[in-house]
């Protein structure tokens, strides 16, 4: 399945009463099977960090996609700039919240008589091809991965150790009981 790509969103000011028309631009793919066993139900690429432009062409796709209402947003607070207590969307005002202690790289939908809806959301800095192949890694069986792991497994690093992706993952794994990398533990030995 190849991921729709519906448009970039105009900016909206906090007054503005125009409501996002879904177009061909907002990077968004959503899992066919919204099986509850997989960590996100599908993956958005959002142009820029500004909330306020981005959830309202979002909800737009996702209210259309699934053929359901969204109720509220849910983000991590150090990841969008503008947050917007309440976004436009038809015929209404979608209430965000915003969280500090979340994955940082998910955004949760809650929709009218649904589950949530929680996706992965690529860093909108990301290459082309990789968030392209993050879009459609995640509309398959990704059971069992971290929100960190998808994103790692669409870009892995060009040398052993070198990317951001394995670093954050052996902080995650460091914090969750596993060994103390190389680099720290010299650290120690040295005071």
């Amino acid at each position: 399945m190849v991921p729709a790509l519906l448009s970039r969103p105009k900016p909206l000011s906090a007054a503005a009463p125009e409501v996002p028309v879904i177009d061909s631009a907002v990077r968004l793919s959503l899992n066919p099977v919204l099986d509850r066993r997989a960590t996100v139900d599908g993956a958005w690429w959002p142009y820029s960090r500004d909330a306020t432009a981005e959830l309202p062409g979002l909800i737009a796709a996702v209210d259309q996609r699934v053929g359901r209402t969204t109720l509220r947003v849910g983000v991590y607070r150090g990841a969008w700039d503008h947050i917007p207590r309440r976004v436009p969307a038809h015929k209404r005002q979608v209430k965000v919240g915003w969280f500090r202690y979340i994955d940082p790289h998910v955004i949760t939908l809650i929709l009218s008589g649904a589950e949530p809806i929680v996706l992965l959301v690529v860093p909108p800095g990301t290459a082309s091809g990789p968030a392209e192949a993050v879009l459609t890694l995640v509309t398959g069986k990704t059971a069992g991965l971290a929100p960190a792991d998808i994103l790692a497994a669409a870009h892995p690093p060009t040398a052993p150790g070198a990317g951001p992706a394995d670093q954050e993952c052996m902080l995650r794994w460091e914090n969750e009981g596993g060994s103390v990398t190389e680099h720290q533990t010299v650290a120690a030995a040295g005071r």
